[in-house]
């Protein structure tokens, strides 16, 4: 599990990726659509929706010409319960403790 959360953690890194996640949240949509708000060249963000795909957030199908990507929430629910448990920890270690 951890390499797992290194992979999705390390894809969510990245501001543009986060941006195609977020996008993604509203539901698919092409690449062509993803790219149009980057200023970056076509196959630099193709790398960046690579990386997404590796970590399992992202899945894409192809029909014709035409790439459309979608959401895997599976991942991203695998983080949340992380941090869960990581704020559950650190909330414990902050309280305060009793006076008596």
């Amino acid at each position: 599990m951890t390499k797992q959360l290194d992979s999705i953690f390390g894809a969510m890194a990245d501001p543009t990726r986060r941006a195609v996640i977020e996008r993604l949240a509203s539901g698919p949509a092409t690449v062509s659509d993803l790219h149009a708000p980057h200023a970056m060249a076509l196959p630099t963000f193709m790398r960046h929706l690579a990386v997404l795909e590796n970590a399992g957030i992202v899945r894409s199908v192809k029909r014709g010409r035409v790439r459309t990507c979608q959401i895997e929430t599976g991942p991203l629910v695998e983080v949340q319960g992380w941090l869960a448990w990581q704020r559950e920890i650190w909330e414990t270690r902050s309280a305060p403790t009793p006076q008596l």
